[in-house]
């Protein structure tokens, strides 16, 4: 029971809490707010952004679920995620989230590929991934030999760095934004010019006050320990009858194909589960071979007898 007191309360959240960045951006005009910040100028009006959409081609090739995804009135697509958490995959994570984007935009039997939307896939995070010192990297496909030719396919990939030091290169207002996701106070907004900034933080201020919000929180943070629990408590016995490395491996396989059932994807189990995310990925890569029904007895064994020959 004293570790359910662990748990961080709503109000003490900032927007680099996945759950609470979810809630804000679930209103479209906050999220129409935020886009306004980070790109510098008025986005038009958005359809109503889906939190943790899921884009699947097939029951046989790994599914996504983007934070947040929204089309403007122009009809561009819009995903932006959080991420607190230095991971080395986002480059690539940014590359599959483009691909899945862009198949889910024709329909079959389409020829005019030309029709295909405008598309930006956004990755706000409390690091710098590329250690430049920049708020901001913009990434768009230019020929390596003329630079200044761009393809022109209508992709855009931008990591936002709330740690950038390059405070005369990019807007105040901007700067503002990215302290204020670190640091989600009444204190922080009292500072800002920003009306913008202003605005978001009325809005986190709604949600954390928002009693339906409160329980969906807590039934998430439950849902999250007690799977926990019983993953020590299963893998506990599990261990004095198989053995301990076994019976851990194998609650552990257990919890991460149910992870997979839904939909989910190694990072984000890794998350959820608080596990290196190279194992969670290798159970992710054992439990490929059967995707039509994950038998965890046999990515068990799989995995076990990849670590035994390793050890040999």
């Amino acid at each position: 029971m004293k570790k359910k007191q662990n748990i961080v309360p709503l109000k003490d959240l900032n927007l680099t809490d996945r759950f609470l960045f979810d809630e804000v951006l679930e209103d479209r005009g906050t999220y129409q707010d935020v886009l306004s910040i980070i790109f510098g100028r008025e986005i038009p009006p958005l359809d109503q952004p889906q939190t943790e959409k899921e884009l699947r081609v097939s029951p046989l090739i790994r599914s996504v679920r983007m934070d947040v995804f929204a089309m403007s009135e122009e009809q561009s697509i819009y995903n932006t995620e959080m991420q607190n958490t230095r991971k080395t995959d986002l480059a690539k994570r940014s590359r599959y989230y483009q691909s899945l984007i862009d198949t889910s935009l024709l329909e079959p039997g389409i020829p005019n590929y030309n029709i295909l939307n405008q598309s930006y896939v956004i990755m706000i995070m409390t690091f710098d991934l590329f250690g430049y010192g920049k708020y901001v990297y913009t990434f768009e496909n230019k020929c390596k030999e003329v630079p200044e030719c761009s393809l022109g396919d209508g992709t855009a990939k931008i990591f936002l760095n709330t740690k950038g030091e390059n405070a005369d290169e990019v807007p105040d207002e901007l700067i503002e934004f990215l302290d204020y996701v670190e640091h989600s106070t009444a204190e922080t907004a009292g500072k800002v010019k920003s009306e913008r900034v202003r605005r978001v933080h009325d809005r986190v201020c709604r949600v954390k006050l928002s009693e339906e919000v409160g329980v969906k929180y807590m039934q998430a943070w439950e849902e999250k320990y007690y799977e926990r629990e019983e993953g020590r408590i299963e893998g506990r016995k599990e261990g004095r009858i198989e053995g301990r490395e076994e019976g851990r491996i194998k609650i552990l396989v257990t919890q991460v194909c149910k992870k997979l059932a839904k939909g989910m994807e190694a990072p984000d189990i890794a998350d959820m589960l608080e596990e290196e995310e190279s194992v969670i990925q290798n159970i992710c890569d054992a439990a490929e071979h059967y995707t039509q029904d994950y038998d965890v007895e046999s990515i068990t064994m799989e995995l076990l007898g990849t670590q035994n020959h390793t050890a040999d």
